[in-house]
């Protein structure tokens, strides 16, 4: 097992520099991860830097909020994918989810993943808002939606990653999909639990720390 191949190393921030993504850039070359993370508006700059390598480009649409309407999404995720996105990490509609509109959840989400086509789309749940059967909820619309990932958090809500989310995800889910744990993943040992309880990649601003 290789730690940096389940690492998507992150930037986010709003005030992320087109130097500060380079960097991110070179380190993800330097250090093996799987690849980069990124808002939209980067992906170009990502995929020149990364061009001839095999790090892939993640791009977050409908972040970190997801409450714009779904065609907004759509644009984006069309736009990221024309730029040069491998993969596609959106947010789900947490207010949809929680007024049991659960055929507008699944419907944007296979929306997104219709103008993708091929590429790997990873839905965020944002965990810290749901309860546990929406959580469950959530995971189950994912897979009828024919997604890829379900990803635990934005790192911009009131709390990140957790065992507990990443066991019941993995448990709704199965192997039909892959879970994503994401926010507040800053050690090694807490990285090696996550893939110990199934994941199959880690979103971490951390990476190389988590390294070494």
């Amino acid at each position: 097992m290789i730690l940096s191949n389940f690492i998507d190393h992150t930037n986010l921030k709003p005030m992320a520099s087109l130097s500060e993504i380079q960097k991110l850039c070179g380190e993800a070359k330097n250090y093996g991860f799987y690849a980069v993370c990124v808002n939209g508006c980067h992906v170009s700059l990502a995929a020149e830097e990364l061009k001839n390598t095999k790090v892939k480009i993640a791009a977050v649409v409908g972040f970190p909020l997801g409450a714009m309407s779904t065609e907004a999404k759509i644009f984006e995720a069309r736009e990221c994918v024309k730029n040069g996105a491998d993969e596609i990490d959106m947010v789900i509609n947490i207010g949809w989810l929680k007024s049991n509109e659960d055929s507008k959840v699944r419907n944007e989400i296979k929306s997104i993943k219709r103008v993708i086509g091929d590429k790997i789309l990873k839905v965020i749940l944002e965990n810290c808002y749901l309860t546990t059967s929406e959580k469950e909820k959530a995971c189950t619309l994912a897979v009828e939606a024919g997604a890829d990932f379900v990803k635990t958090s934005t790192g911009f809500g009131s709390g990140g990653a957790t065992f507990e989310d990443v066991i019941l995800m993995k448990k709704i889910v199965g192997d039909k999909l892959g879970v994503k744990a994401s926010g507040g993943i800053k050690d090694k040992e807490t990285a090696l639990k996550y893939i110990d309880l199934g994941v199959s990649r880690i979103g971490t601003s951390s990476g190389i720390i988590l390294l070494n």
